[in-house]
């Protein structure tokens, strides 16, 4: 609680969310009891042993690509690294990218304001994927087709890489202490640079007993388990039958 507190306090105070998370981590490894397990799990004498080829083949192409972006478009590689980055610490989930997504393309570099970063957030609420499919529609505005494509391959990159590296040492990372503890601080800070910029989003609605009323609804609706599509269906078809 108190990590979640200081990461929307420092947020709201124009910090950096990198900072924020690395500091969660760090107050995750010195302040939390790990949830893990107490001892390193059995290992599985059928299992094959791991290997880093597949980790190293990607890493190869990777670095290719982005140096040919950055030789031959340096906008797009500049697009490039950024969503890579942002999905590199999005720890805990595609809502977890929506604070460093706002922090880097609305506050930071201006690319658009908050009313349309918003409306982003939605269309990747109601179209199939996770919400970092928000990448696309920034890619998008700011240059066409070209920066769709290169906004959703590079948001996904370190998800993927990711799993490719660490699966088959996942067992030996969750059985340590040292990893929990860390992961588990930075959750928490999540949760507090989630309020923060839902705070941040509330100040570009235009309110109304209309729109209170749609959020008390959504917000129980959700409560009680109700499908989230189902909650986003039918608040869009309430928005277009009732608002202008």
């Amino acid at each position: 609680m108190i990590i979640a507190g200081q990461a929307a306090g420092l947020f709201g105070l124009g910090v950096n969310p990198l900072i924020v998370i690395l500091l969660a981590a760090l107050e995750g490894w010195a302040l939390l009891e790990s949830q893990g397990p107490a001892s390193r799990p059995e290992a599985d004498p059928a299992r094959v042993a791991p290997t880093t080829k597949p980790l190293l083949f990607l890493l190869a192409a990777v670095a290719a690509g982005f140096f040919l972006l950055y030789l031959t478009q340096p906008v797009l590689f500049e697009l490039a690294a950024l969503m890579f980055r942002i999905d590199l610490f999005a720890f805990g989930g595609g809502y977890a990218s929506v604070p460093l997504m706002f922090h880097e393309i609305v506050e930071a570099r201006g690319w658009m304001d908050g009313s349309t970063f918003l409306d982003a957030i939605v269309l990747g609420q109601i179209t199939p994927g996770p919400i970092v499919i928000t990448a696309t529609f920034v890619g998008f505005w700011l240059y066409g087709l070209p920066g769709g494509v290169i906004a959703t391959v590079s948001v996904f990159l370190p998800s993927f890489m990711l799993v490719v590296g660490l699966v088959p040492y996942f067992d030996r990372l969750r059985a340590s202490r040292l990893f929990n503890r860390i992961i588990d601080g930075i959750l928490c800070s999540f949760v507090g640079l989630l309020l923060t910029v839902t705070l941040r989003f509330a100040g570009n609605v235009q309110w109304d007993v209309l729109r209170l009323v749609l959020v008390g609804a959504a917000f129980i609706a959700l409560r009680l388990k109700v499908d989230i599509l189902w909650v986003v269906a039918i608040g869009a078809t309430v928005s277009v039958l009732a608002m202008r």
